[in-house]
């Protein structure tokens, strides 16, 4: 049974709080962070959570039977690890690692032990997405050519002095920021990639990571995915366009400052011309946070493979190391 099940959250920050607020049926029983204070606050909101001071109290903890771990990105691995080899149930947020390195033999160990680690793309799960999922299963685009995808935002002052420009935390600038997503999602909806091309370089931002990544990324059958991360993108930007042969789905916007998360499909009519046009828009709160946590209760009830998994992360982690080796950052610790 998943219901009921006892959650912890080793990182209590913003995005820690948004998988408390998502945790549907689990309860959240322990939390841990850094930041003390973050932590107390965290489990006052949570009846019965204990906030505890070192996160490997956290993952040991009797009554945990699943650990979120939303951290820096410089120790998601090592309480992964740490997680799984104490037999909990995994949900980590992306990238999952700094490098490919540092999840080297977990997704083997994990299967060994019947131990399930779901990877938090969560951008698979917005409306928009659970929507254009539907309509390419239905193969009402006809099969994918390419996809072209935009996702960026401005930064703020200081952010080249911030935890995300120190490489040894980070493992990189935007590519390995808000660039997972839109690789991860190239990827679910193209298949694995066996061409990897692009750059990544600093253009504006006073540090020694990047801060755009032009990326061209084929499958063995010839579909493209031609993707841009950026924070110099001075108004935020989400923008993926899926093209079929015979349509196009584009999703922009995330809520927010991002803008009304839409999703746009373009049938293409056998006189070509203007498409049949079906536009739908979510205004409502994002429950992606919600939708992906749900799912991954159903995972551990039926013993299934998360989707995305640990071998989605690394898919995308390859990518993102071929093109910092192919533009000149070595960011391995």
């Amino acid at each position: 049974m998943s219901e009921g099940l006892g959650v912890a959250i080793v990182g209590c920050g913003l995005i820690g709080r948004k998988r408390a607020a998502a945790l549907g049926s689990a309860r959240l029983v322990a939390c841990a962070d850094v930041a003390t204070a973050r932590a107390e606050a965290l489990a006052a909101s949570a009846p019965g959570c204990r906030p505890l001071s070192d996160w490997r109290e956290v993952v040991s903890h009797p009554d945990v039977s699943i650990v979120i771990i939303s951290t820096l990105h410089d120790s998601l691995a090592e309480i992964s690890w740490a997680a799984v080899r104490s037999g909990r149930h995994v949900l980590v947020e992306k990238p999952a690692a700094r490098n490919l390195a540092e999840l080297s033999g977990l997704r083997e160990f994990a299967a060994q032990h019947s131990i399930l680690v779901r990877v938090g793309f969560n951008h698979r799960r917005h409306r928009a997405f659970r929507d254009a999922r539907q309509i390419v299963d239905a193969g009402e685009l006809g099969p994918l050519m390419f996809i072209r995808a935009r996702y960026g935002h401005g930064g703020r002052p200081g952010y080249d002095r911030e935890w995300r420009a120190n490489p040894a935390i980070s493992g990189g600038g935007e590519l390995i920021d808000q660039g997972p997503h839109i690789i991860d999602l190239a990827r679910w909806f193209l298949g694995d990639f066996a061409s990897v091309d692009g750059f990544a370089g600093t253009f504006f931002w006073d540090m020694p990571v990047d801060d755009n990544a032009f990326l061209l990324l084929r499958t063995g059958d010839g579909s493209t995915a031609f993707l841009h991360a950026s924070c110099t993108e001075w108004k935020n930007t989400f923008s993926f366009e899926i093209y079929g042969r015979h349509g196009k789905i584009e999703v922009n916007g995330l809520g927010g400052s991002y803008g009304v998360e839409r999703m746009s499909f373009y049938r293409m009519l056998p006189q070509m011309g203007p498409p049949e046009t079906l536009i739908r828009e979510y205004p409502m709160a994002d429950d992606s946070w919600a939708v992906e946590f749900s799912d991954f209760l159903e995972d551990i009830r039926l013993s299934r493979p998360p989707d995305a998994g640990l071998a989605d992360a690394e898919a995308v982690l390859g990518v993102i190391e071929h093109i910092y080796r192919k533009s000149g950052y070595d960011h391995r610790s």
